[in-house]
């Protein structure tokens, strides 16, 4: 007769089945004709006598369907690499293209630069590299190195309003100071 473990009494090793036909049948440990412990939810074949199960085997389980693999998730970035790289070959030279990552201090290293004509030849080529970055990095790594962040205002009372930083949404959240 088949049946499921109901319960199993891991001091003694006794346990109780319930057969199909819907009786419950006790076991003992030399009972039990398998390897290993006994586990409740576990499916089980034996033999019948009165209120006793002889002979337990566990029915060998046939593996499950296989899950899907989920796709990768691709991060959700409001910024785009292509604009950055437009930015950075038009109006480079002035750090715009920084300002629009998120990256404030070496734009406005960038933009103090452009001010003389030696910060000039410096920020030009710092821009065409950035422009080339932007180009060859992945999309994935360009979200990832890029997010959106979320600034906080504390106002008098010291309670904090969350406002993501230039109207996008943000994804992580730093203390704005």
């Amino acid at each position: 007769m088949r049946g499921q473990v109901l319960g199993v009494d891991a001091r003694t090793g006794e346990g109780l089945v319930a057969g199909q036909d819907g009786q419950r049948y006790r076991f003992a440990r030399e009972d039990w004709a398998h390897r290993g412990e006994p586990a409740i939810g576990l499916e089980v074949d034996f033999e019948t006598a009165e209120d006793r199960a002889l002979s337990v085997f566990p029915m060998p389980t046939a593996p499950g369907p296989r899950r899907a693999v989920p796709p990768a998730v691709v991060p959700a970035n409001d910024r785009n690499k292509y604009v950055a790289a437009v930015m950075a070959f038009v109006i480079g030279t002035l750090g715009i293209h920084r300002f629009y990552l998120g990256r404030t201090g070496s734009g406005i290293v960038m933009l103090v630069l452009s001010i003389t004509v030696i910060g000039l030849v410096i920020s030009a080529p710092w821009a065409l590299i950035d422009m080339i970055r932007y180009l060859v990095m992945s999309d994935e790594e360009f979200a990832a190195r890029y997010p959106r962040t979320r600034w906080r205002v504390k106002d008098v009372a010291g309670a904090t309003e969350s406002s993501p930083a230039r109207g996008g949404a943000g994804t992580c959240q730093t203390e704005g100071r």
